[in-house]
């Protein structure tokens, strides 16, 4: 039984990142006081009374370690992840991933924290935040009301995002270089983009399967219907409460349905482009914007969606220099509060202007199931880091849960919320990469464990 601490902490939200949290720093013997909302108020997606509800999917994706969420389970395993654990508990037959019964799994999370006797449960909303003492703020992606105003006036209004609308991510590697080819229009600054040029009969086919690809159904939450509030018209990158087609932010499929010509005079277009290929201007051209700083990753500029994801892999592997293209994020469209984390985020995930305020979860733009509670132990990990008089290093970027910090708090100015893959770890050298993907995967993947061990061990609390 380890000895109770003096150390007192504040987490708000019993999500996946704040329970994980929570249950880490009360094994430490930090006295915990966790406040959940439910059940005095719900937001519109949740249901249950229970913590880490899981909304949508019950997979919390695939297990082996030569895959990214594979990767970020093994380092939750080590950073002693309780969450893990009553995944196990909650499992359900699902191939190669981990997939569990959702209502089981939240009964074992809120018996867990329940019985953890360095955790006090608050079953209240919580409007301020008190700097006087370190807080975890952990309320997820659909964090509104008082408490939204309340990060909002400490992070400035500007840097909380309340709409999510984005394009799909591919890796480097997977693009056809015989037809991609790098270029800014007419030539002007650097050659930042990379471009996938059409001709007239491949445009043509794709605009027919785009317009007629299968949309993705809005959640009430992403529609608005429990907000009712009309959004400001520009309102992208600023507080919406509603999913409406705005022109600033338009799914792709809405404007190929307008017209064949549309895309070509908005995003499409090929101005001031030279295809080297045919050495004229193409019929219509789709550009590439690198996603981060080790041009690792590329998004799809001007690609907003709500296709179903299957219908994205197959209509935007139509684009020339896609066809093999390894999709590390679908596009979507919904309602999502998220901090700018890299201007008001540091490394140790706390606000650089309220060193006492530490954030966890979707709301820092770490994206997925898994993602949130890692980022919960990592939180609980800083913090305790804090009360000990110690500072943290952040995980080595060679790992899953160090690349996801540095994409967090890396200069970008087009940030979006980014979930676990392959893409966004630094590559092997080349004289000990495997030409197969599989192999250079699992050697990436154990380089990743190997350094992370040894961070662990250097940082041992």
């Amino acid at each position: 039984m380890i000895t109770m601490s003096n150390y007192k902490v504040t987490v708000l939200g019993a999500g996946l990142a704040g329970c994980e949290a929570a249950l880490w720093l009360a094994g430490k013997g930090v006295q915990v006081e966790l406040y959940e909302q439910k059940p005095t108020h719900f937001s519109p997606a949740h249901k249950s009374e229970g913590f880490a509800e899981l909304i949508c999917s019950n997979s919390l994706k695939a297990e082996r370690l030569d895959s990214a969420s594979g990767l970020l389970k093994e380092e939750m395993r080590r950073m002693g992840s309780q969450l893990l654990n009553a995944a196990e508990a909650a499992r359900v037959a699902a191939g190669g991933a981990l997939a569990v019964d959702r209502d089981t799994f939240s009964a074992e999370v809120t018996r867990m924290v329940e019985a953890e006797p360095n955790i006090t449960v608050h079953r209240e909303r919580v409007e301020h935040i008190d700097e006087s003492t370190p807080i975890l703020v952990a309320t997820g992606p659909l964090t509104d009301g008082a408490l939204a105003d309340e990060i909002g006036r400490l992070t400035g209004d500007e840097r909380l995002h309340f709409y999510d609308a984005v394009a799909p991510i591919v890796t480097a590697e997977s693009l056809d270089y015989e037809k991609v080819f790098a270029a800014s229009r007419y030539d002007r600054g650097e050659a930042d983009y990379l471009n996938c040029p059409f001709n007239k009969a491949e445009y043509e086919a794709f605009h027919a399967a785009l317009a007629s690809a299968e949309r993705a159904p809005l959640h009430d939450f992403d529609a608005g219907a429990e907000q009712g509030a009309q959004p400001d018209p520009d309102a992208h990158g600023k507080k919406a409460d509603t999913v409406t087609v705005y022109e600033g932010c338009m799914p792709i499929e809405i404007m190929a349905a307008r017209g064949a010509d549309t895309m070509r005079f908005g995003p499409l277009r090929p101005v001031g482009l030279i295809d080297p290929r045919t050495g004229h201007r193409p019929w219509a051209n789709v550009q590439l914007r690198a996603e981060n700083k080790e041009r690792t990753l590329y998004n799809i500029v001007g690609f907003q969606t709500n296709l179903k994801w299957g219908e994205q892999k197959r209509v935007f592997s139509m684009i020339p220099g896609l066809e093999n293209a390894e999709f590390v994020r679908y596009g979507v469209m919904h309602r999502n509060t998220f901090l700018d984390a890299p201007r008001v985020l540091s490394a140790g995930l706390c606000l650089k202007e309220h060193p006492n305020v530490f954030f966890a979860g979707q709301i820092t733009g770490f994206e997925g199931y898994m993602e949130s509670a890692a980022c919960g132990l990592l939180a609980a990990r800083n913090i305790y880091a804090r009360l000990e008089g110690k500072e943290l290093p952040a995980p080595p970027i060679d790992t899953m849960c160090g690349a996801l910090i540095q994409y967090l708090t890396t200069e970008n100015k087009h940030f979006q919320p980014m979930g676990a893959n392959m893409g966004i770890l630094p590559p092997l050298p080349e004289d000990q990469r495997p030409r197969d993907k599989r192999l250079r995967y699992m050697a990436v993947a154990e380089r990743a464990v190997a350094s992370f061990q040894q961070w662990l061990d250097e940082n041992n609390f």
